[in-house]
């Protein structure tokens, strides 16, 4: 299998990934992206510093360090972080670590600005899975509990 349709298939189905989006968004995306790679104990994301775009994680884990708590909280492929320091346009409020080496896209703020007015719907779907992953990590930092995901069918284009 390629590359690019091994990472398309992580990306798309993973449980806590951008379940919104469908695979041309995810064809649009992988295509714009810059494909990373991390060794252990490299910092992906600055507490701190603003971020200049997003990672998407393919291989390997990331620990996110949240201040003063206890509890530390890991993300794996498929998954994605420096949304909030993108969204907000501020410094990222937690650094995420790698546990182990790490192979990830990476999709700077002018790049996914670019796709989003190119492509509308791609922007919406994008946003409408971020805020579901953002309320899913707040439900279990608080400890109430998550929200089974959600049973999407995912149009063709």
């Amino acid at each position: 299998m390629s590359k690019s349709v091994e990472a398309l298939s992580v990306l798309s189905t993973s449980k806590h990934g951008l379940t919104y989006l469908t695979v041309n968004d995810w064809a649009l995306i992988v295509d714009k992206a810059s494909r990373v790679r991390c060794k252990k104990g490299e910092v992906l994301v600055h507490r701190g510093k603003k971020a200049n775009g997003v990672y998407l994680l393919l291989k390997g884990n990331a620990r996110v360090q949240i201040p003063l708590r206890f509890k530390t909280v890991t993300i794996g492929p498929g998954e994605i972080c420096g949304e909030m320091s993108l969204l907000e346009d501020a410094p990222a409020s937690t650094s995420v670590v790698a546990d182990e080496d790490i192979e990830a896209y990476h999709l700077d703020r002018s790049t996914l600005e670019t796709l989003f007015e190119l492509f509308p719907h791609l922007a919406s779907r994008f946003y409408r899975s971020l805020a579901r992953n953002l309320s899913r990590r707040l439900r279990e930092l608080l400890g109430t509990g998550s929200v089974p995901a959600p049973s999407v069918e995912k149009p063709l284009s």
